[in-house]
């Protein structure tokens, strides 16, 4: 067995909230993270998801088997690309706080330009709910390396936005007007403006479209259906395919409740996270933090106790009859080792009005990380088809 490189510490500091209302909302440089430490008291983490956390990262953090003989062959990976991606936090330019305004009060979330192009202009909006973009980072691995300019940007609740206590905020229809109100305020245009969403951010980025897609040029769904129940639906089919003795342990764990157990979670991340979610050996660091940094509370919430107990506020969400109202450029993706049927997402791309499908046959539902062979050439030329009126 590996050694093991680090194990995360979680530290709960009391809340100071006159530090929230002396945050700039114009641009700032980034400060220590000790300044945004004391509105870190809102990341709420229930005692499973902590559990979770401790767990998920004994695991992710081991070193690659010492004998490249022992290695499962669908997750041994060039990690190359790992070391190349930046934090996506850590530097101080292009960060600014941007004020939004909700029926629960005002608040701030944070966003970070990276690059400056007069045509295209990226929002990444990330997945969870509550996760941040930190694992997302590989984007600046190849979107500036293109000229062009993109947005990280953590929604509310998430890392390093403001976290209110309030769980009426926690609803798809306030996330889509943040949105419009990060759009307005970043100066994003019909005539630039391209939302990347991944996950729960392609659930976002599809209800925003059809609200808003007058004010944004083109659309990205990364790894997400149109409909949750046909979400679950195939998820429960991934499952099944696991090892009876799996099965039968998950399924003695979920009787009890006892998603916190040790032994639940080993599983959930040995047999689905390495298949399904991202099929990188090591994690990559950024997908490692945004786990780390994750809001459990708004997740469970919104989500469900388990990836394979999936419900929450989002249990019966389904588009699939009003994805022809989407009228702009849409690019829909899907991975062949995906949580979310690649064949949904092909017929997706065909339901909107203007769709495009790309297909990760070695990615997962990060293919971001583990196909960047497929993905970032697919939506580089989606996004210069899209520029140069050839789309």
């Amino acid at each position: 067995m590996g050694e093991y490189k680090h194990l995360w510490t979680f530290v709960y500091i009391k809340a100071n909230r006159d530090v929230l209302h002396s945050i700039p909302s114009q641009n700032v440089g980034f400060p220590h993270i000790s300044y945004f430490a004391p509105k870190f008291k809102y990341m709420k983490i229930n005692n499973h998801f902590l559990l979770f956390f401790l767990t998920f990262t004994f695991f992710a953090c081991q070193n690659t088997p010492s004998d490249p003989g022992n290695e499962n062959p669908q997750t041994a990976t060039d990690t190359t690309a790992v070391a190349a991606s930046k934090s996506s936090i850590e530097s101080p330019e292009g960060v600014r706080m941007i004020p939004i305004e909700t029926p629960s009060g005002n608040f701030h979330v944070w966003t970070k330009k990276v690059g400056d192009h007069p045509t295209v202009k990226v929002l990444l909006l990330h997945g969870g709910p509550a996760m941040t973009t930190e694992y997302m980072e590989c984007f600046g691995d190849y979107l500036p390396q293109e000229g062009y300019e993109m947005y990280y940007y953590h929604q509310l609740g998430s890392y390093l936005s403001d976290q209110p206590d309030n769980d009426d905020l926690w609803t798809l229809d306030r996330f889509v007007e943040e949105v419009e109100q990060v759009r307005q305020a970043l100066g994003l245009t019909k005539d630039n403006c391209y939302i990347i969403g991944n996950s729960w951010g392609g659930i976002l980025g599809m209800q925003y479209a059809l609200k808003y897609q007058d004010n944004i040029k083109a659309l990205v769904v990364s790894n997400m259906q149109g409909s949750f129940p046909a979400y679950a639906a195939y998820n429960a089919q991934l499952r099944s395919k696991m090892r009876p003795s799996l099965i039968d342990s998950l399924k003695f764990y979920e009787d009890k409740e006892d998603y916190a157990n040790p032994e639940y979670l080993n599983i959930v991340v040995e047999e689905y996270y390495r298949s399904h979610i991202c099929r990188m050996n090591p994690f990559p660091a950024g997908f490692e933090r945004a786990m780390e940094h994750v809001n459990g509370h708004i997740y469970e919430l919104m989500q469900g106790p388990s990836e394979f107990v999936p419900g929450g506020r989002l249990a019966n969400w389904d588009i699939m009859d009003e994805l022809k109202n989407i009228t702009i450029p849409t690019l829909m993706i899907g991975a062949a080792h995906d949580t979310m049927d690649p064949a949904a997402m092909e017929e997706m791309a065909g339901l909107v009005q203007h769709g495009r499908y790309l297909n990760c046959p070695d990615g997962s539902h990060l293919a971001m990380w583990d196909d960047q062979e497929h993905y970032f050439p697919g939506v580089l030329k989606f996004i210069k088809d899209v520029d140069g009126g050839t789309f």
